[in-house]
């Protein structure tokens, strides 16, 4: 037998408090992508352990202000990021060149954890202090979730974000939710997704009001918060990892330059090393997500590939209404 709508979300409740269902089932809620349901939490869309665990980081994190802050769109390359900023701030803990590298030995989601999927994923309020400065955690949030310890006026931490041009990122998302999407929830078509996509309704987004409120923070405060496109990085890595690291505050030295220090890093750090290393070719490193599959193409345009016409105008339309007037654009789309 098949199992129920009913039964389905009472498995995504499942061992949650009586208030916690209560405030789950006041919400509006749409069919999920990878789960039975999408609910609008704080005007963005979530399924309920991440709610959860947003509650728990949004009610005890306390930001200090050596902390660093990777911000993202899902599959937009956060992987990426991860591991350029933590090979940038520990570099004079581990030589970028040396072969007991962290990033040799473990994942870039295990090195910068999430916190809506692994710091407060299994527990209300854990232990941080005995975490090494500087400490750096990520998050899918938009900016005004994040924890009010990280965005309130007198915090220094650093907040870097990193977003992609909507058509890649769509189809980036549609290959992963194709592998990861559990066969009891049946099929879901491309053109099913696209539709929920345009009308913003997949996890974390609308992307495009995601997108705008750090971009508009980053105007604002610059000095806190460095707003990167994925296409930015593509197209001269070496230079945005010279502007990432004098804005996280650790400036390559005239030394390091000399020793080539920023090839190493980007080398080191970079979509076809990362695929090959062992360690992301096996486990799991978010939830129950095999880490091989974080590693698919890595290409800028590659939403030609799948996309009809009439979904390029649809989508395009919905970039030139939503973004119009914020000065934020990307390169090559229509």
């Amino acid at each position: 037998m098949g199992t129920t709508k009913e039964e389905e979300e009472e498995d995504e409740l499942y061992g949650t408090t009586k208030e916690f269902k209560q405030l789950i089932l006041s919400l509006p809620k749409v069919i999920g992508w990878r789960t039975p349901n999408l609910y609008l939490f704080q005007r963005f869309w979530c399924q309920p352990k991440e709610i959860q665990a947003i509650i728990s980081a949004q009610t005890h994190f306390q930001a200090q202000d050596s902390d660093v802050i990777i911000a993202t769109i899902p599959k937009s390359g956060t992987t990426w990021l991860k591991a350029l900023v933590f090979a940038i701030v520990n570099r004079r803990g581990f030589r970028v060149d040396s072969l007991e590298h962290p990033l040799l030995r473990a994942n870039p989601h295990d090195l910068v954890p999430f916190l809506e999927y692994k710091v407060y994923a299994n527990d209300e309020n854990p232990n941080l202090s005995n975490i090494a400065s500087p400490r750096c955690f990520a998050s899918h949030v938009p900016y005004n979730s994040l924890p009010k310890t990280m965005i309130r006026d007198n915090s220094n931490c650093k907040i870097v974000y990193i977003c992609r041009n909507p058509f890649d990122t769509f189809v980036s998302i549609w290959h992963f939710m194709k592998k990861i999407r559990p066969t009891y929830l049946g099929p879901f078509s491309l053109e099913e997704a696209f539709d929920m996509y345009c009308m913003g309704q997949v996890g974390y987004g609308p992307y495009w009001d995601h997108m705008l409120e750090y971009w508009e923070e980053s105007l604002k405060s610059p000095q806190k918060v460095m707003f990167f496109k994925y296409e930015d990085l593509k197209g001269d890595v070496h230079l945005q990892v010279r502007r990432l690291a004098e804005f996280l505050g650790y400036p390559f030295s005239p030394q390091e330059e000399k020793e080539c220090v920023v090839e190493e890093i980007t080398k080191l750090c970079s979509f076809q090393n990362m695929k090959s290393l062992e360690v992301n070719k096996s486990g799991k490193s978010i939830l129950n997500f095999d880490n091989k599959g974080l590693f698919r193409k890595g290409e800028v345009g590659d939403w030609v590939n799948l996309l009809s016409k009439q979904m390029v105008k649809r989508l395009s339309q919905i970039m030139q209404e939503k973004l119009d007037g914020s000065g934020l654009e990307f390169p090559n789309v229509p």
